[in-house]
This record gives structure tokens, sequence and C-alpha cells, in this order.
């Protein structure tokens, strides 16, 4: 009989043998199910094990042992190999197989192309005219330039009209004049751009004869291409290490009076004529597309990354042992405790949320892409306000399952070993970058209170899907019947904050205080509304798709995945559901939420298994497919350079002369 786990091989640790043996689904199927296609998922496969026969495709040594230098050296060599060997691994003009490709041989820590295929040749398809596309879009795909996105300034992120870097047109030479007029106008944080892009989709004010017409899109070359030299005017630079993703290479960029020709402002939408005439966008956020789409992916990207540090928690889980249950012959797997499945299993569920909800997010896009170039834009706002608060609930939410995916995994997590933290530095940089996340809830935030106005004036069937709820009358919940009836009572809590922040809001601007300072005194209400409504929408698209599911087996245990979630979800707002369930009603979820745990259990592995993160890809000692673990660790930590050699030069020149002083 065919396992169905296709992960089990010999060789490996029978405590993870023992756990693949008890899953009850088909681990490929469900892969399909979670890459949209079993096509895709076969694909993945197909590509990670042509990758695993190109060794100079492997790390030259652990990341963790590589200072900076040795990691943007490292992922500059791996490409140039990727390069040469692209056609027999991809499709090179499939972006789903190019970044399955990048994220196996690059890891998460950077790469010169970490945003050229990301953020460079998506705003390129969404704001270049076809004849701009001509001239670049073909070249940035060949890589014959590398470009990355420069948008956001050292002294503003989130608030794009108050960007500073300027780009006033010249009507007489029919050029933009590029400028950096303060230290806190420099472009700061955009990756690649400090030593590997040579150009830029550059967001700057478009200054029209004294006129701002706020931030526009602008091609801008920034190197030489034959000497890659920065051009003159141009002050470019990498920002120095951070948290993480220390093989990226993130910059500052800086304009002295830099002139470029008028045809470089991407024009897809808006215009400047020759005489200076500006040609207005179909809609006044058309230039955000492009942050709208890389908030539209964070969903599936963030999933993806929680879905990392569990495949590593939770088969370390299965083969770390401690204490005794009810055989006291043999210590027990960590992964029986109660306390490690509640700590685990409802992350697991929200990763498989979050790219369910990605999917349905990025059709969402798509469609509005389409809308836009046939003149519709009524969902602009819709999709601008969804994925703002999406961005924010689903990074924080990752990160905050991902720190309880390396305490799980005890002492050893802490060690770069467990690769956890690398993982962590990379996923909480979503939390600040593409919008801070309390900034992020306040733009939906205002979305939510101008759909209650819509309300109280009588205009709520011109209510967007999403939002409708808010207008509905409470109704009796049989928890018994299922999710949908958890939902409802997400529905309730989303609907009451939403209204209870909205009447703070207008008592306190009705009361004489400014439009401003209300904002501000009901802002903490207001966050709190933005996320029960964005966490409605992500439990609301995971009992969706889980519906859709035809593969019973599949449908099944994803089923008793969903009844975590739901479960979970509802006991962790329990405070905005007093005024509708009952004390007993919320001792009937908990009770049902442990049931849940228990039903999880045998398929916790094949779980995340079913991602197919392979061992290059995970980078972790402690998550290793094959279960061995402890052998692998000491074999880890005998490559750190510190042990190249037996005493260490700082101990001749400073320790030894310290001791015999103190001898004598």
């Amino acid at each position: 009989m065919t396992a169905l786990n296709k992960s089990i091989e010999p060789g490996d640790s029978p405590d993870l043998t023992e756990e693949r043996a008890s899953g009850t689904f088909d681990t490929n199927a469900m892969a399909a199910v979670i890459y949209g296609s079993d096509k895709f998922a076969q694909r993945r496969r197909e590509i990670s094990e042509a990758i695993s026969k190109i060794p100079e495709l492997a790390d030259s040594a652990p990341l963790p042992f590589l200072d900076r230098f040795g990691k943007v050296t490292e992922g500059s060599r791996k490409l140039s190999v990727i390069l040469e060997n692209i056609d027999k691994l991809i499709d090179p003009s499939s972006y789903e197989e190019g970044l399955h490709l990048y994220t196996e041989v690059m890891g998460m820590e950077g790469h010169p192309l970490a945003l050229h295929e990301v953020m460079f040749i998506p705003a390129l398809i969404a704001q270049a005219s076809d004849e701009q596309q001509v001239k670049w879009l073909g070249r940035a795909r060949r890589r014959e330039i590398i470009g990355c996105y420069a948008q956001t300034e050292m002294g503003h992120g989130s608030n794009l009209r108050a960007l500073e870097t300027t780009a006033t047109y010249s009507p007489e030479t029919q050029e933009f004049i590029l400028h950096s007029p303060t230290i806190t106008s420099l472009k700061w944080w955009p990756g690649a751009l400090g030593k590997s892009a040579n150009w830029a989709v550059v967001v700057a004010n478009l200054i029209i004869r004294d006129k701002n017409y706020g931030p526009h899109p602008f091609m801008v070359q920034l190197r030489d291409e034959d000497s890659h030299e920065p051009l003159p005017g141009i002050t470019v630079g990498d920002i120095g290490p951070k948290m993480a993703f220390n093989g990226g290479d993130n910059g500052f960029l800086g304009f002295r009076n830099y002139r470029i020709p008028r045809e470089y402002l991407l024009n897809r939408h808006a215009k400047v004529e020759a005489d200076g005439r500006y040609v207005k966008p179909p809609h006044a956020k058309i230039n955000h597309s492009a942050m709208i789409r890389v908030r539209s992916h964070m969903a599936t990207g963030q999933g993806a990354l929680l879905a990392h540090a569990l495949v590593i928690a939770v088969r370390y889980s299965a083969v770390r042992r401690q204490g005794y249950l009810e055989d006291k012959s043999r210590e027990v797997k960590v992964l029986d405790y109660q306390t490690q499945q509640h700590r685990l299993f409802p992350s697991i569920a929200r990763a498989y949320a979050f790219i369910f909800c990605g999917f349905e997010t990025i059709r969402l896009y798509d469609q509005l892409l389409i809308d836009v170039q046939n003149g519709n834009t009524s969902g602009m706002a819709d999709l601008h306000a969804l994925t703002s608060g999406l961005k924010s609930v689903v990074t924080y939410q990752t990160g905050e399952g991902i720190e309880q995916a390396r305490m799980a995994c005890g002492g050893h997590g802490y060690s770069m070993a467990s690769y956890i933290s690398e993982i962590y530095g990379v996923a909480i940089g979503g939390c600040t970058y593409e919008g801070e996340n309390m900034v992020m809830l306040l733009q939906l935030g205002r979305y939510l209170v101008k759909s209650i106005e819509m309300i109280q004036n009588g205009k709520s069937r011109e209510l967007g899907p999403m939002v409708a709820y808010l207008a509905e009358n409470e109704s009796e919940i049989d928890l018994n019947l299922g999710p949908n009836e958890y939902l409802k009572v997400f529905e309730y809590a989303a609907r009451n904050q939403t209204w209870r922040a909205t009447e703070k809001f207008q008592k306190l601007r009705n009361s004489g205080m400014s439009n401003e300072k209300a904002w501000n005194q009901a802002s903490v209400e207001l966050t709190r509304a933005s996320r029960l409504h964005t966490r409605l929408y992500i439990m609301s698209t995971f009992i969706n798709h889980v519906g859709s599911i035809v593969d019973q087996k599949v449908k099944g245990v994803l089923i008793d995945l969903l009844n975590v979630h739901v479960t979970y979800e509802v006991m962790d707002i329990g405070i905005y559901v007093q005024g509708l369930l009952s004390s007993n009603q919320m001792d009937l979820i908990r009770n049902q939420l442990y049931v849940s745990l228990e039903t999880i259990r045998p398929n916790a592995v094949s779980l995340v298994d079913s991602f197919q993160i392979s061992d290059m890809q995970l980078r972790s000692v402690l998550g290793r497919r094959d279960g061995n673990v402890y052998e692998n660790l000491f074999k880890w930590a005998k490559s750190s350079p510190l042990n190249k050699t037996d005493v260490l030069p700082s101990v001749t020149q400073y320790l030894k002369p310290m001791m015999e002083k103190s001898k004598l």
C-alpha cells in the first residue's frame, strides 16, 4: 500500500516515520490545494529535484556563519549560477516558478533580484504605458537591467502625501528635474537599491509651474550600465545591517537636480504633455496599484513564512521527548502535551487560512486590473481598504505565531541552527514595510466609518459585499451547526465594535472637537474594529475555500483544521461577544477547541509536510525532513568558524595575559 504521506524515506527518525504513517490524507493532494493546482505543486517538486542536481546552487557554508559581505557575495554567486541554468530549471516567463526557484536557492536572507521580480517588474506592468513596456519591460525580464521600487523616505513612509522628493517639469527642455531637498527626503529602505540596482521606479511629487500634483512614479536610471558607477547627480548606497535579510542591500538614494526625459514618467494612467498640461488618472489612487498588489500577495507570503516556522516546530516536537504521561518507561513526545498543541495547532490553521485568503485577495486584485483597464475604478477603494487591514493583521499574527514556534522548540529554538530567528526577522519586517500596521488599520477604519455613515444616511443598499453585515440585525446563534455559526459570532463582534468606534468618533466631533483630534481620540477603538473586520474576512474565506475542496480526505482534515480555527479565534475575542454568548456557550467553545486539538494530533506532521518545503529551503537542523536532529546539530556546531582552532587569537592576546597577571 502506498503511504499517504509522501515524505517517508529509509533512514528517517522512527518518531517521524510513526507520525507520517498516522496521516489520513495524501500530502501531495494537500499540496495541490495549498499551491492552487496539482500541476503547480508537481512543478515545485520537479524544480526542487532539478536544483538538487546542481551542486553549485547549494550554500557554500551555513548562512548563519557568514558575515554581511559573505552573504551578499554568496547571493550574487548563486544568482549567476541560476541564470546559467535557468532554462533547465523553470519556465522563465512564470512568476510562480521563478519565485519558488529563488526561494529554494537563495533562501530568505535577500539577494540582488529580491525586489526586481516582486516590485520593479509588477510596477512596470501596472503603471508603464504599452510603449514604455516595449522599451523597458523586456529588458527587465531578461535581467539586462536590475531594478527596485523607491518610494519610502527616511522621514516618511506610510504618509505618501508628505513625501519630499520632487520631480519638477521643465517645458523648455521637456525634462523632469528630480531633487531631494532635505536629509529626510532621501529614499531609504528600498531593497536591492544599495549596491545592485541600476534602475528604479522612483515615487516623487510631480511639480508643474509651482503646482504639486502629488506622488507619481518615474523610471530612473541610477548607475551606468557598463561601469555600474552612480551617475552624476545620484547619491546611492547601503543603509547598513538589519534585524534580518542581511543578504539584501537595502539602500538610500538622493538626487541633486537630476534630469530625466519627459517620457520617463510612467504614464499608463497620468500624463504630462510637452507644454506641461497635466492629464489626470481616472481614479485618485490609481498610482497605489503597486502597493495594493504587494499587499494582496502578502497574505500568501506571510502564510508561507509562518509555515516554514511550523514545519520546524512541529517536526522537532515529534522527535523531542521530555517527561512522562501514562507510560513511565519512555519519555513522551512534546507534541503530545496539550499545551504544545494549543501553542502550535491554531497557528497551523492560520497559515492555511492566510494562504487561502491570499488566493481570494489576489483574484480580487487581478479583477481590479481588468476593471481599471476598462475604465471601471469602483473597486479601488474597497480593495485598498481590505488589503490595508489584511496587511496589518496577517503580519502581526504571523510574527506572533513564528515566535510561539521558536519557544515551542525550547532552548534549541534560540540557536540559529533552528533558523527560526531568521524567519521571524524577515516576517516581522512586514509589520512596517508597505505601510506601518497602525496606519494601515486606521486606513481601513476610515472605510468602515464611511460605511456606517452610509447606513445612517439610509444608503445600506449601496454598501459593498464585504461590509453589508454592518447593516444586519443580530441573529440567534446555534454553535452546534458548524463554522458558519462561528462566523455569525465574529460578525456580531465586528459590527458592534465598528458601530461603537464610529459613534465615539462622531460624538467627539459633534462636541466641537476638530475632526483630526476626534479621530485621534477614537483611534484605538477604530483599530480594534479594523482587526475584527479583517479577521472576519479571513475566517469567511477559509470557510468558503474548504467548502470548495473536492478530495474528501483532504477536505475532512481541513474541516478539522477549520474547527480549530473558528473555536480558537472566537475564544480569542471573548471580550467582544459577552453580550451575545453565555458563559455556558463559551465553555462549550473552549471544550470544542480542546477536542479539535486532539482530532488534529495524528495529522499534525502530515499537515506541515504538505507545504513540501525542502531541507535546502528550510535551512534548519531542527526541522530536517528525516528528523535526525541531534547528530546533525553537533555537526552544525562543529562547523562554526570559531572551532577552526582550539585557541582563539583573542585568548592569546587578551585572556591569557589577564589570567597570568592575576596569578602574580
